[in-house]
């Protein structure tokens, strides 16, 4: 994998050849995303009536109502919202990490609402790259560890993982810290390895739930700005929730949620 530095920044690594998949919708839905990433104007997201209820006790939580929506391919999305809206309840939806109670949610062609739990590990692994506000690094590893965690999924060699790392780590501006552990970087600097781990693999999707809440102004930019990079540069679709008005500037379009339904 000569170019697959190279690649990565494109939006276009290589991907490794992997053992043939013991179920047959795993195929199916490499094969409809193939398909729908070729139909012209098809989003990558396309949400219909979808509600998610909670269960507390006796009582239940309307956290989604029945929210329709449509994100393109390669746009900046800002959810905003106050806290409970239902923000992040629907970016965890979309990205696979919750299940809906009904409606449907397809990604790339593909309702992640009705594959089972190993066909959405599978699919989340090659589809999706998540930054938190938490960083969610472990504390023993490297920079260059870290990032290098999604692809020992894979099946590619030490050389091509490697080759992918530095480019993913140079990406975001952390090629020199390399071998610095998580507590040897600034806030700034964790949030950025993270980002490149959320990258690695090459992701069409990377959501980002509140990725500048416990950073300040300066880090909070950098990070910002590497997210805008990613979509304008290199084709990500970013979906972004945020309650911070400067940091759904930076999207290319902004929506909002309150009490589980999108407003105006």
């Amino acid at each position: 994998m000569r170019d697959c530095g190279r690649a990565l920044i494109c939006g276009h690594a290589a991907r490794p050849r992997r053992q043939p998949h013991r179920c047959e919708l795993q195929k199916g839905w490499r094969s409809a995303i193939g398909n729908h990433l070729s139909m012209p104007g098809a989003p990558i997201v396309s949400i219909r009536e979808l509600s998610k209820v909670y269960q507390q006790g006796e009582i239940q939580v309307m956290a989604l109502n029945s929210i329709s929506l449509d994100i393109q391919a390669g746009e900046f999305l800002a959810l905003m919202g106050p806290s409970g809206s239902g923000k992040s309840t629907l970016l965890h939806i979309v990205a696979g990490i919750d299940r809906p109670t009904r409606g449907s949610c397809l990604v790339q062609g593909i309702d992640v609402t009705e594959l089972n739990e190993t066909e959405l590990a599978d699919w989340r692994n090659h589809n999706v790259g998540f930054v938190f506000q938490t960083f969610n690094l472990i504390p023993v590893l490297t920079a260059f560890e870290n990032v290098e965690l999604p692809l020992l999924l894979t099946r590619l060699g030490s050389k091509e993982r490697r080759a992918q790392v530095e480019t993913a780590l140079e990406l975001v501006g952390l090629a020199d810290r390399r071998k610095h552990l998580p507590r040897q970087l600034s806030g700034g600097q964790e949030q950025r390895v993270a980002i490149a781990r959320a990258l690695v693999t090459d992701p069409s999707l990377i959501v980002a739930d509140e990725p500048t809440g416990n950073l300040d102004s300066h880090s909070a930019q950098e990070v910002l700005s590497i997210l805008r990079l990613l979509c304008k540069s290199a084709g990500k679709t970013v979906i972004l929730v945020t309650h911070d008005p400067k940091a759904a500037a930076f999207g290319s379009r902004t929506i909002h949620l309150e009490k589980g339904e999108l407003v105006a």
